[in-house]
């Protein structure tokens, strides 16, 4: 560009006209944002599984997620990721549900400890309250919980350091366990969460899938006629999908929904390292929760003589508590390591049962790096849908509901009353059904997407 062409588009005029210009095109390109109109995506894999209507018609699981997923339309006012995450953890009116709780002792002798599951109940009164309209059920009342009624139940997995009275949790439920819902749930929560007691050195970690699996199993055996479903929430998320690719063809749910799962969590963490501003805020607000988790626990993770109290006090921010606490846990030489061994992204390809993803893609928490998209296109059990706007857990519609709980409820029931789930084609990318099977001469070769790195033996 010559001196005399730069200096015509210097000139007050022209640089109006080109700052009039550029105005324009944001205001163009971002007016799905001022108005809370979020661009809704789908990732799956070519040969969706085919699933089977209880009228004996058939439609792919990618086709059934996108026919009843509503439309994104988001709270204009909170426009981003950072506004919709931060109004959140405000508290506002929610789904009045109940709980009663009932301990349970952990089989695995690898993973010793008591872990506590909240079932939703009936409204009832009462003095001797663990939480908010959580209490505890009677021994004998216990004993008889169990049912050949056919209700399908979903099973709830919350977010780091968090229960089953969390709002987001809440507005999930909520729809689906009134009467008209039709549904039972129950809420696993983590280790030492929701005022629950832990009974040995051992607190959750995000692969803790052991309490979930003992759960469902014991929901098998008492609840045999009820269809199970799973949903996890953020850290509960990534617990959901590496059980449903470590149970792979075995698992025991008919389907499940991951929200706001952190996927990757050595990329989610540079995320959270990576400004200041949510270093600061995000990173150092769950840092804080887990240490107030950890004093209220104590003495029982003291006694894991690996464990610096002294480090643990100085922890402030979410990979420092990881680095303290989980490292010497688990016997992870860093937290970067503790973060790719617990990742849930090779998980979606093993796992064998009707999987629906949501993530926003403006999730300050989660770095859309971390989401899976490519995965998802390799698996016909799997459907990822971002959204552009929504935040961690958040989704907040105008007037204050949230759209994931519309979304999940919208899949849920679809799922529960109109699909045949015992009659669909699993159409598998290859014979053998492995990811990425190459044979040479008499050799194959293939990879193990649930090939964990971390060891156990009791």
């Amino acid at each position: 560009m010559t001196t005399s062409s730069l200096s015509d588009i210097t000139t007050p005029t022209a640089v109006g006209t080109v700052l009039a210009g550029v105005a324009g095109f944001l205001i163009i390109t971002n007016m799905s944002r001022i108005l809370g109109r979020a661009k809704t995506s789908f990732y799956y894999g070519k040969k969706s599984i085919l699933l089977r209507t209880k009228e004996g018609k058939e439609i792919s699981l990618a086709d059934l997620c996108k026919s009843v997923l509503p439309p994104c339309r988001l709270n204009p006012f909170l426009f981003n990721g950072h506004l919709q995450t931060i109004w959140t953890v405000i508290k506002s009116k929610s789904s009045p549900i109940y709980y009663k709780r009932w301990l349970f002792d952990q089989e695995d002798p690898a993973y010793p400890g008591t872990f506590a599951v909240d079932f939703v109940v009936k409204p009832y009164e009462s003095k001797d309250a663990i939480l908010p309209r959580t209490t505890r059920y009677a021994d004998d009342e216990f004993r008889n919980i169990g049912s050949d009624d056919s209700k399908p139940m979903l099973v709830c997995l919350h977010g780091l350091s968090g229960g089953s009275y969390e709002l987001y949790l809440r507005s999930v439920l909520g729809p689906l366990v009134t009467e008209e819902g039709g549904w039972e749930a129950c809420v696993v929560n983590s280790r030492g969460c929701a005022k629950s007691k832990i009974t040995t050195p051992v607190l959750f970690n995000a692969r803790s899938s052991w309490d979930l699996r003992q759960t469902v199993k014991w929901l098998r055996e008492t609840f045999p006629n009820r269809p199970l479903y799973g949903v996890g929430f953020s850290l509960g998320a990534n617990i959901l999908t590496n059980y449903l690719g470590e149970e792979g063809a075995d698992c025991q749910f008919k389907a499940a929904v991951a929200v706001s799962n952190p996927w990757s969590l050595d990329v989610s963490n540079m995320g959270l390292q990576s400004t200041w501003f949510r270093m600061n805020v995000y990173s150092r607000a769950m840092g804080t929760n887990l240490k107030k988790l950890y004093g209220y626990h104590k003495d029982q993770v003291l006694k894991n003589s690996a464990i610096d109290a002294q480090e643990v006090e100085n922890v402030r921010f979410l990979h420092e508590f990881d680095r303290a606490i989980q490292c010497p846990t688990w016997g992870y030489p860093t937290e970067q390591a503790y973060y790719r061994d617990a990742s849930s992204t090779d998980s979606v390809l093993a796992i064998r049962v009707p999987f629906l993803a949501i993530s926003a893609e403006d999730d300050p928490i989660v770095w859309d790096a971390a989401i899976p998209r490519q995965e998802f296109l390799q698996t016909p059990y799997g459907v990822l849908c971002t959204t552009s706007l929504g935040g961690h857990l958040s989704w907040f519609k105008p007037g204050g509901g949230r759209w994931m709980a519309d979304a999940t409820t919208a899949f849920f029931q679809k799922m529960a009353r109109d699909v045949d789930q015992e009659h669909y084609s699993k159409h598998h990318p290859l014979p053998e059904g492995e990811i990425g099977m190459v044979k040479r001469d008499s050799v194959k070769a293939w990879f193990d997407p649930m090939r964990r790195k971390m060891h156990i033996s009791a």
